[in-house]
């Protein structure tokens, strides 16, 4: 069942959605996404008592996941999230034969830090995406699993995926993924612009296979927990997310790109996103997927995810 605009709002209507985009076989090029991440709380052990978070409403992406794979059986993934930001060059996993997990949370219960989600790096795939950005001028060096991002809930100095990836990806394909899995930091600038350069650079990726998601939320307010729960935000807040959908499922590539880079301007984007890191993903989706149509596939508030570059 979809809203009465035609956005879905069910995992059913995601299926939906989903089934109805077009074919790797009948256009050469996966496209791109961007997609609600969630938050830890998604990977609650069943074997504990259910928690308190109807705050959180927002249901994961974990219906679209066996979707992706079935349809376009990416050679790889290449991930961004809006957990990860780097300052004058962006940094490329190459983790080797395992990924492992940058628990960036704290506060929560121990369960939450015994989690895992199994998965490899791609070497190659790495350098490419470096060579890429370099002849795009855009600085990049890859990052190996001997180079810490910081210091985790755990309280270690960690390498890793950060829960923006390993939370969402856990509920998409289980406890293991065999396709390999190459992180890619967003710019730190929050540059609408320099972060659609950056996923423009690596378009070409998607007509050799590869998957590229880019993740955040479009409502992130952490200063007003009432704003992610549609039934109790603010009418400003509501009115934000509606126009992110809006002017990501816009046709026409030029008008959409307008439109996208205008939502900084809205009235609800400061109170949406207090600081910008979860909601410029969309904008390496975005050009990631610049060319050709968009499709919005999930109008869930606050976690809406959209296809780019039918």
């Amino acid at each position: 069942m979809s809203s009465s605009s035609g956005i879905p709002k069910t995992p059913a209507a995601w299926q939906e959605a989903l089934a109805a985009l077009p074919s790797f076989e009948n256009t050469g090029k996966i496209p791109a996404f961007y997609f609600g991440h969630g938050q830890p709380m998604l990977m609650w052990p069943e074997s504990m008592p259910d928690p308190e978070t109807d705050i959180f409403e927002f249901v994961g992406p974990k219906d679209f996941g066996p979707v992706l794979l079935e349809k376009y059986k990416p050679k790889a993934i290449v991930v961004f999230s809006g957990h990860w930001e780097t300052s004058e060059e962006q940094l490329v996993t190459d983790y080797g034969n395992e990924n492992p997990l940058f628990m960036d949370y704290f506060g929560f219960p121990d369960e939450l830090y015994k989690v895992q989600f199994k998965s490899r790096g791609d070497s190659a795939l790495a350098q490419r995406i470096v060579h890429i950005f370099k002849q795009h001028n855009i600085p990049a060096r890859k990052t190996t699993i001997m180079e810490a991002r910081g210091q985790d809930g755990r309280g270690f100095a960690s390498p890793g995926l950060d829960h923006g990836v390993f939370t969402p990806f856990k509920l998409m394909f289980g406890d293991k993924i065999d396709i390999p899995i190459v992180q890619v930091s967003i710019d730190q600038s929050l540059s609408p612009e320099k972060n659609w350069a950056i996923g423009k650079a690596i378009s070409e990726l998607r007509s050799d296979g590869v998957l590229v998601l880019s993740g955040g939320l479009t409502i992130h307010n952490l200063r007003d927990w009432s704003a992610f729960n549609e039934a109790t935000a603010e009418p400003v807040f509501k009115e934000f997310d509606s126009a992110v959908i809006r002017a990501a499922g816009i046709s026409d590539p030029v008008e959409r790109r307008k439109s996208l880079l205008a939502l900084t301007s809205h009235a609800g984007f400061k109170l949406a996103h207090p600081r910008a890191e979860h909601f410029i993903p969309i904008y390496v989706a975005a050009g990631c997927g610049e060319e050709g149509e968009s499709r919005v596939v999930s109008g869930i508030y606050g976690s809406t995810t959209v296809a780019f570059g039918l």
